[in-house]
């Protein structure tokens, strides 16, 4: 469903601010693969989550969604075969339209994204029963701004906004990054959900290690701009944080330095 083919991205280059963060990098993902990332700052795995997504250029290889080369298509052109739900609670959604317009507007997207039709009554009731899945009670305030919601609240309905159309590719972004523990856990628990519910082929980077091991059927970490480690199946099930840690240092002969991702 995704190939990521010898990608190299290097930021400032000539310069003395010479940044190599992708370095020959090549990942690829089966259809219905959720593939947790993980990496120390500086990895690559935002620079790899850019890079699928269009927002500038690779320097050398391909990227392919599910047969189609889209190298050289732009951001906007990539956005009907993709879902992204980023670390920031205020992006992805419109504060200041109501959550059915936003529902509408995701339903739309590779179409007309106007709403001089306005919703229809089928609309909505499809909006109501996708909310109710949530359980946050949103369905009882389908017209409320979407700028009056808690944070996980609105990164929750972003969630159901990215694979409202069933993305080929659903790429999360440390989307549970900015929320307290209990939210997070909320919003990784309904994106547990529509990915299985769905079986959507999923990109999620996290900083919390347990989280990494959890979550998903496959776990990859970056270091340098590579995958150093790329754990599946019965061997990711059997994972343990420690475990996790010695595989990082055999792997690259480094301590892996980020409390954040330990401690979670």
């Amino acid at each position: 469903m995704l190939e990521i083919k010898n990608v190299t991205k290097i930021f400032n280059k000539g310069t003395v601010n010479e940044k190599v963060a992708l370095d020959d990098f090549s990942l690829t993902l089966e259809d219905g693969d959720f593939v947790t990332v993980i990496g120390g700052n500086g990895s690559g795995k935002s620079t790899m989550m850019n890079a699928i997504a269009g927002v500038w250029p690779v320097d050398e290889g391909r990227i392919v969604i599910d047969g189609i080369d889209v190298t050289k298509l732009p951001e906007h052109k990539r956005a009907k075969y993709l879902g992204r739900v980023f670390q920031d609670p205020m992006t992805g959604t419109a504060a200041t339209m109501g959550i059915e317009e936003n529902l509408a507007l995701a339903k739309r997207r590779g179409k007309s994204r106007s709403l001089k039709t306005g919703i229809t009554k089928k609309e909505r009731e499809e909006y109501k029963e996708l909310l109710k899945s949530l359980d946050l009670s949103l369905e009882e305030r389908m017209t409320s701004k979407v700028g009056l919601l808690s944070g996980g609240q609105r990164q929750a309905l972003t969630l159901l906004m990215a694979t409202l159309q069933k993305p080929k590719v659903l790429l999360l972004d440390e989307h549970t990054a900015a929320l307290d523990p209990k939210t997070a856990a909320k919003v990784l628990e309904t994106t547990e959900k529509i990915v299985n519910r769905d079986k959507l082929t999923t990109l999620m980077i996290t900083h919390n290690m347990k989280d990494a091991i959890v979550h998903g059927n496959r776990l990859i970490m970056l270091k340098d701009g590579h995958v150093i480690l790329d754990i599946r199946g019965e061997e990711k099930k059997k994972l343990t944080v420690e475990d996790l840690l010695h595989k990082f240092e055999a792997a690259s002969g480094d301590e892996f330095l980020s409390d954040q991702a330990i401690l979670g």
